[in-house]
């Protein structure tokens, strides 16, 4: 049997765990309370784990390799195309935009030969990339010029220039027809409201353009695009271009949208980009999808009960409810969840909408980089979601010691650590500001502001090209990178630990002396198991009928131990405090009766027997009463030379 824990209240009298740590004992209260939360930290892991499954389920490692194989095919350079320079990352200016075109584009859209040079034909004279990837539709070729005089010319040069096209702006954007002006590749389209923009190196593009399609052969598709070159198509108020194309794996049941962007800035020359999006939109195809819908709709029962039980907890506690920097914690997960809810709701019917739409037509662009998109924004929607789950455990595991030091650590030092950091990111901003201003027209790290700030991060961490700098400026880049890393690396991270380790010492130090109100988890989950081998008939239980902590607890009552306290307490000299003559008598004549002298010892010996688990809760409490008493004769001594302090400044006084 386990000894019944002491009265609930402030005056439970501290312990000594098998370790030797001070702890204070437990109260009943206290143990539902550590239940009670054990229960909740349960359901909450079971919510985790449901989330997990369902948001690694989503994703899968066929993602990356089809992203990896459509990227060597359309990104990467081959060796034929790395010799003339055709690939896409070779593109510097419009004469290589239409090699790359007409050369490696064309190549990697229609596969109609096997690699022995047999001729492939597929239903609907559609194209297989890879021979496994169906081509959607046709591909999509789309550009955004600008108006000519969108920028400024300074009268000196009047005589020399006439023209002038500034860099991409949705203000300067140019929506007149040129060129032949007869099909649609020369007039400008207006996009759907809910196309996303593109955010590229140079500006955020429009949704809209002139565009055109590939026809469905090869043949085709390359005597359009000889006839556009000659024609130009492609002009000095181009921008940038788009080539957007989607295809369906079957196989692995998996959308791959790819978008290759080609940027003209009005500095001249090309800057390429690329993104490929695998994503699964056909939701519920196999058993597994089944089992993650399940997944889903028990997710969506959790966020409706823990909706309901913080609705019920933020009616009961008002604002207090908001002090706590968890609830925010929860009421931000619920959030995103809603969110994620809602949109997981809103992307299923619209699939299921459009997908029939969408590949209705075997000669137009099936615009998947609208889903594909939204679907990316899920993905990361969810990731976030997971991220503040996995945060919130932080709540359940502060029952711990360890835990709890490492919280209290933090809580402590917050103030000396928002002081440090003001002083930390003055000096980072000034270094950043310099990196930007000598190296930002020469260095690619530091051409812009925000490369400056990742840069100086990437130096803290040991990874920095020193030869870059210093060949941007002799003198200069040598000093800045001396300097930041003495005065950022050695000083000011040094300080910092200092800040966290001194903390951390006193919080440790004040664990071990000072008695723990609350219950470890890893005790109650050892009582827990024990109680439960007990009921099982697999452990013997331990037989105590009477534990001498319950015989000391009622001898040296709260009440006594509450008037020690009080009196060590007070620090004010001019108040008179002592114990009560009367009941510290009684207490002694109470404790000479149950435990008499030496003289006594023989008759006592003869009368009662003490058990070895009574003389180790004995032991164990005399050391309780012997940390209590070095704290009121601490408490004390600090009383006394108070009160000598005063009698000397009276006597100061007096003399004076």
């Amino acid at each position: 049997m386990e000894a019944p824990a002491a009265p609930p209240g402030p005056a439970a009298g501290p312990g000594l765990s098998d370790r030797g740590a001070v702890r204070a004992r437990v109260s009943p209260s206290q143990e539902r309370e550590a239940r009670a939360k054990l229960r909740e930290a349960a359901i909450y892991l079971v919510f985790l784990t449901d989330l997990c499954v369902l948001t690694f389920g989503m994703v899968s490692t066929d993602m990356y390799y089809l992203n990896q194989a459509m990227a060597r095919l359309f990104v990467e350079p081959s060796s034929s195309s790395e010799d003339d320079g055709s690939s896409f990352g070779s593109v510097w200016s419009r004469d290589d935009f239409w090699r790359f075109a007409e050369g490696p584009l064309l190549d990697g859209l229609y596969w109609d030969k096997w690699y022995n040079n047999m001729t492939l034909t597929f239903k609907n004279n559609n194209s297989r990339i890879y021979h496994e990837n169906l081509l959607l539709g046709v591909a999509q070729i789309r550009q955004l010029k600008v108006r000519n005089n969108t920028c400024s010319i300074y009268p000196y040069f009047h005589t020399f220039l006439e023209d002038c096209y500034s860099g991409y702006r949705y203000l300067a954007e140019d929506r007149s027809d040129f060129g032949l002006r007869s099909e649609s590749e020369w007039k400008y389209t207006a996009a759907s409201s809910l196309s996303p923009w593109y955010w590229g190196s140079m500006g955020l593009y429009s949704s809209g353009g002139y565009l055109f399609t590939l026809p469905k052969s090869k043949q085709e598709s390359l005597q359009k695009l000889v006839f556009l070159r000659q024609n130009s198509w492609l002009t000095r108020a181009t921008r940038v271009v788009f080539i957007d194309f989607s295809t369906y794996n079957a196989n692995i049941n998996l959308f791959c949208v790819i978008r290759l962007v080609v940027e003209f800035p009005a500095t001249g020359g090309a800057f390429t980009s690329s993104h490929i999006y695998s994503v699964k939109l056909l939701r519920y195809v196999t058993y597994y999808d089944y089992f993650l819908a399940s997944c889903e709709i028990t997710f969506c029962l959790f966020i409706m009960t823990f909706v309901i039980q913080k609705a019920i907890q933020i009616v009961k506690l008002r604002k207090k409810y908001f002090r706590s920097a968890w609830n925010w914690l929860d009421l931000l997960l619920l959030v995103v969840s809603i969110l994620a809810i809602a949109f997981n709701i809103y992307r299923t019917a619209k699939v299921s909408l459009l997908m029939e739409e969408l590949l209705s037509d075997a000669q137009a662009y099936p615009d998947f980089y609208f889903l594909a998109f939204w679907q990316v924004l899920y993905n990361n929607m969810i990731a976030v979601n997971i991220f503040f789950a996995w945060i919130k455990v932080f709540k359940y595991v502060s029952i711990n010691k360890t835990m709890r030091q490492l919280s209290c650590t933090l809580s402590r030092c917050a103030k000396d650590i928002i002081g440090f950091a003001i002083m930390f990111f003055i000096i980072f901003f000034a270094y950043a500001q310099l990196g930007y201003l000598v190296f930002g027209s020469q260095v690619e790290d530091f051409s812009t502001f925000q490369n400056c700030i990742f840069t100086q991060f990437r130096i803290i961490l040991g990874d920095f090209d020193f030869e870059a700098i210093e060949a941007a400026n002799r003198i200069l880049g040598p000093i800045y990178f001396i300097t930041f890393v003495f005065f950022v690396f050695f000083i000011l991270l040094n300080m910092f630990l200092a800040i966290l380790n001194d903390t951390y010492s006193a919080v440790k130090a004040e664990f071990e002396a000072t008695p723990s109100q609350e219950l470890e988890i890893g005790d109650l989950i050892r009582k827990s198991c024990s109680k439960a081998l007990v009921k099982l008939k697999l452990k013997k239980p331990e037989m105590d009928p009477k534990p001498a902590g319950e015989t000391l607890a009622r001898e040296f009552p709260a009440t006594k131990r509450k008037d020690i306290s009080k009196l060590s307490s007070r620090d004010n000299a001019s108040e008179k405090s002592h114990l009560n003559v009367s009941e510290l008598q009684e207490w002694e004549e109470k404790r000479r009766q149950k435990y008499p002298s030496t003289e006594d010892a023989d008759a006592f010996t003869a009368q009662s027997y003490v058990s070895n688990a009574e003389f180790q809760r004995l032991l164990r409490y005399t050391a309780e009463l012997a940390v209590e008493f070095n704290k009121s004769n601490a408490k004390l001594k600090r009383i006394m030379r108070s009160v000598q302090r005063l009698n000397d400044a009276s006597q100061q006084d007096s003399t004076v």
